[in-house]
């Protein structure tokens, strides 16, 4: 029996769980796509802008606007953007473009989410009109005979609906669970990364504030002075 027949003798179901599982399927192929290009170079991008901050930030600011086709990128890029900021606001500006950047990397998780919901319910709803459909023709005084070999047949193609459904739901999933697992990596690396951006700010803003020329010098300038 192939998928085809398979399909045919599920009934009606079926169709809106194709409807899912196409659903979920340009979701998690959508989803590898984004990981794949951003998995290997976030740790890159955030040690390159670390370790040009130590030097000058007008380097590490350079860094960041060129990379701001990753997340990374545009996640450090928003504190080094700003002019000379306070360092609370250098802080606040980290953590709102860390939720903007985290929301994007959710992106297909509501849909994953419906679909796991939604597919067994639709099997299984599949299955219980197939049975009552099979047992509706069964005739009391044929219980004992051969004609309900029919019926039989019938319940076991309104199990194929639930069984869809339940495959659907599994791999959704797993994928969901995967895909849950690299936005809780980014956003360790995202916390980790900011906050060693943050502590670099403050310790040249210091030395700024401790300066005789601490009102017009830049940290950048003062982290430039530090180093001659």
């Amino acid at each position: 029996m192939n998928i085809a027949e398979l399909f045919a003798r599920g009934g009606l179901a079926m169709w809106p769980l194709l409807f899912l599982s196409v659903l979920s399927l340009g979701t998690i192929i959508d989803r590898i796509w984004f990981w794949s290009r951003i998995l290997t170079k976030e740790r890159e991008v955030a040690g390159r802008v670390l370790e040009a901050a130590r030097r000058e930030w007008s380097a590490a600011t350079e860094i960041a606007q060129r990379a701001n086709k990753l997340p990374m990128g545009r996640f450090l890029y928003a504190p080094l953007s700003l002019e000379s900021p306070d360092p609370e606001v250098f802080r606040l500006a980290l953590e709102t473009s860390a939720d903007e950047e985290l929301t994007v990397m959710r992106k297909g998780e509501k849909i994953l989410e419906a679909v796991i919901a939604l597919s067994p319910m639709i099997g299984l709803l599949g299955t219980v009109f197939g049975l009552i459909n099979s047992l509706g023709s069964i005739d009391l005084s044929d219980l004992a005979s051969d004609s309900t070999s029919g019926t039989v047949l019938g319940i076991g193609e309104a199990l194929i609906s639930t069984a869809a459904g339940l495959v659907i739901a599994i791999v959704s999933l797993a994928f969901y669970r995967l895909f849950q697992g690299f936005v809780f990596g980014q956003a360790r690396v995202f916390r980790q990364s900011g906050s060693e951006l943050e502590l670099l700010y403050r310790q040249a803003w210091s030395v700024k504030a401790r300066s005789p020329e601490g009102q017009q010098a830049q940290p950048a300038e003062v982290a430039q002075s530090d180093e001659n």
